[in-house]
């Protein structure tokens, strides 16, 4: 099978390791790619929410499979014009995408689909905003309607930090703040059947103890030993399942990547948001601990045939992946700085820690920083614990001016 994957991302280098691995896979391209993802992938240049570039792309490649990473894509319809040409695609269409696209959207599919999920108020005037603040209290969770990458929340004490992110918003939800640890579970879907993977948690904070602004993710873990073992069957059956369900009665199949973000609250399990893709960092560590080959999982869906595939396997071992950011992340990070240490890591750690490339690129020999996550260093060991002892042991080798990183990623997990 010949494979092109859209994005340059962490998340697509997770994909593209992974595929790359896979006997399945005769070819593997993606666009545009990073210095990382060049090493396992043959680049190609494209717009990637340009629905028709990418379905040229695809069509002179001779894909057989299209994956599509990021959200924005997703959102702009790229899957729809992929499709078009003939060729199975990985990625819900634009309007299944809102589901990311639209907080507004997604909660109104909740309420149809009976999903347990905060009590909310879509405000898009002054008033409305300060009569939804007012009725809920602090801590404030003020979510803006559209995409923003992970950064568009903000949730805090200060009623005038919450109103000025709202009144800057055209569109805004307020929220109740759900108590209890967050948990992102994916799930691979064809409009039918549901495959949940394995959960994972995140740290959205910049600074250790979850301190510091909201950022795209700073690291993330798997498994989650303090999690009830029922966790995944309940929320398959509570939210995945009745979502999926939902969004076919409705006209707009979703087939692609389901991503549920839970708070495991005093009062159960709550949607925080649904996003329509792989999640960044959680990929790096639920693709580290999956053995079933990907290729034909995600062809499964894109064909409409999950029901026909065996379950997935798993591997028994843990995985955690800690994120090195440039100087200043997440306000204004500074880009072209040399990263050294990497071929460190590849000769002294491999294979159970390596790194995955998330803004990265190539200047003459050097590959140098080009966004805010720089590199998603990720480690697997049959115990949390041994999986952090091996990714900080490789994150320690990489030198980059200005870097920073968590020192706590699966921290409390491992020790509990």
């Amino acid at each position: 099978m010949k494979v092109l994957v859209i994005g340059g991302g962490a998340r697509e280098h997770a994909l593209c390791r992974s595929l790359s691995l896979d006997p399945d896979v005769t070819a593997l391209y993606c666009a545009p790619g990073n210095a990382g993802i060049a090493e396992v992938a043959e680049l190609r240049p494209v717009d990637a929410l340009d629905g028709a570039a990418v379905a040229r792309l695809a069509t002179e490649l001779g894909a057989e499979l299209v994956v599509v990473g990021p959200e924005a894509p997703l959102v702009a319809g790229v899957a729809d014009a992929v499709r078009a040409a003939g060729i199975p695609c990985f990625g819900p269409s634009g309007e299944a995408a809102r589901l990311e696209g639209s907080k507004a959207f997604a909660k109104d599919v909740m309420a149809g689909a009976g999903v347990p999920t905060a009590r909310s108020y879509v405000c898009t005037t002054p008033a409305e905003i300060d009569t939804a603040l007012d009725a809920f209290g602090a801590p404030y969770v003020v979510k803006d309607d559209g995409l923003a990458a992970g950064k568009g929340v903000v949730v805090t004490d200060d009623v005038d930090v919450a109103r000025a992110h709202a009144l800057a918003c055209d569109r805004v939800v307020i929220e109740e703040f759900l108590d209890g640890p967050e948990v992102s579970l994916f799930a691979i879907t064809d409009g039918t059947t549901v495959l949940p993977l394995q959960p994972a948690q995140d740290f959205k904070r910049a600074l250790d103890g979850d301190e510091g602004p909201n950022t795209g993710g700073m690291g993330a873990y798997s498994p989650l030993p303090w999690a009830d073992p029922k966790l995944v069957d309940e929320v398959l059956q509570s939210v995945l399942q009745p979502t999926v369900d939902e969004l076919r009665r409705r006209g707009t199949p979703f087939s692609g990547l389901l991503y549920a973000g839970l708070a495991i609250t005093s009062r159960g399990v709550r949607v925080i948001e649904f996003n329509a893709r792989f999640g960044d960092p959680e990929t790096q560590v639920v693709l580290a601990r999956l053995k079933t080959p990907l290729a034909g999982v995600l062809l499964g869906s894109a064909n409409g045939t999950l029901d026909t595939l065996p379950p997935l396997a798993w591997r028994d071992d843990a995985a955690v992946t800690v994120v090195i950011a440039s100087h200043n992340y997440p306000d204004t990070p500074r880009t072209g700085d040399p990263i050294e240490g990497l071929d460190e890591v590849a000769a002294q750690d491999a294979p159970h820690a390596y790194v995955l490339h998330a803004g990265t690129r190539r200047d003459g020999d050097a590959v140098v920083s080009a966004g805010g996550r720089v590199l998603s260093v990720t480690a697997t060991a049959k115990d949390l614990a041994g999986a952090r002892e091996r990714a900080y042991a490789a994150v320690e080798r990489i030198r980059l001016d200005g870097s920073q990183f968590r020192t706590d990623i699966a921290k409390k997990a491992a020790e509990a």
